[in-house]
């Protein structure tokens, strides 16, 4: 029996993936690291069987091949009413537009909700800047240098957890009682964090995947092992990162994409419902959000207009 389509057809899309170009100078001579090309100790990198480090990757030789378009069954298609439409949901623009702050995150649920969006582990840095003198030294001899904060930026989402409340956070505060309270909140959120990942001490690092899952505990510091220390965050984030492509892989199965909005920021997600150029938007951890078609990049866009050529939808 022919089917009558309601007022609006939802279209649930499976895999594709935004490409990237990459446009670069001349690029400038960097000191090798004593671990080798990675950066990883020796002792922590896997080896094969017959204890063979492996072969050594070569730029431009994993390309992923060309997305094949595929199309969900009409059995999987979401109706829609465009004249009752979720006003709870929020804009997608909203979501993605984040504030300016400084490398390092003050709030966990924020922290953790990027990890999840931007497929990136979670680094947490529990200090003490003002009663430890190796949380300094840390900070002094690795985490803020310029090398590890565009290797950081790339790779991870950093949380840093003082137990000394922030001195900015307490000035910003109106008046001396409210200044009073915001310093106990803080001492206290930062005293339950502490207690809930089990930190015995100062500085305490741990990576967390982007499933929330602990991959690296690292505990103390002492002077001259930044870069050692710098090879186990690296091993521990090439840990996450596998398991995030593997969790991607079953998800882009069952209909999740990335998509790209016309500033170049990224969400991945499974498009829920699409009505007149309303999209409805589902991310793994629930997030919904909404945008209109002429929001998304060229390339979504283009991607559209051919599944509804291909459906004969107008």
């Amino acid at each position: 029996m022919k089917r009558v389509l309601p007022w609006s057809l939802a279209l649930a899309l499976s895999l594709t993936s935004c490409g990237h170009l990459g446009i670069g100078g001349k690029k400038k001579e960097e000191e090798p690291s004593p671990f080798g090309p990675t950066g990883i100790p020796p002792e922590l990198r896997g080896k094969s069987a017959n204890n063979d480090p492996g072969t050594p990757v070569v730029p431009g030789g994993n390309a992923a091949g060309k997305p094949i378009l595929q199309i969900t069954k009409d059995e999987d298609i979401v109706f829609t009413d465009p004249d009752a439409p979720d006003s709870d949901i929020p804009e997608l623009s909203s979501l993605l537009a984040a504030p300016k702050r400084g490398p390092w995150e003050a709030s966990e649920t924020i922290a953790r909700q990027r990890s999840a969006r931007e497929g990136k582990p979670l680094l947490i840095w529990f200090t003490d800047s003002q009663g430890s003198p190796m949380c300094k030294a840390v900070s002094e001899e690795l985490f803020s240098t310029h090398e590890f904060g565009g290797w950081a930026t790339e790779k991870l989402v950093r949380l840093k957890i003082d137990a000394t409340p922030d001195k900015e956070t307490l000035e910003n505060t109106a008046d001396l009682g409210s200044k009073e309270d915001m310093r106990v909140r803080l001492l206290s959120y930062s005293a339950d964090l502490k207690k809930r990942y089990k930190v015995m001490g100062y500085p305490s690092l741990i990576m967390l995947n982007t499933s929330g899952e602990v991959v690296g505990r690292y505990r103390g510091y002492k002077r001259g092992e930044a870069q050692y220390l710098w090879g186990q965050l690296k091993h521990a984030e090439a840990v996450s990162h596998e398991a995030y492509l593997g969790w991607r892989k079953n998800l882009e199965k069952k209909g999740y994409r990335e998509w790209q909005d016309r500033k170049g920021r990224k969400v991945f997600a499974r498009l829920a419902s699409y009505s007149s150029g309303k999209l409805t938007f589902v991310e793994p951890d629930g997030t919904r959000s909404k945008t209109t078609e002429d929001k998304l990049s060229d390339q979504d866009q283009a991607w559209i207009t051919e599944q509804k050529k291909i459906r004969k939808i107008q």
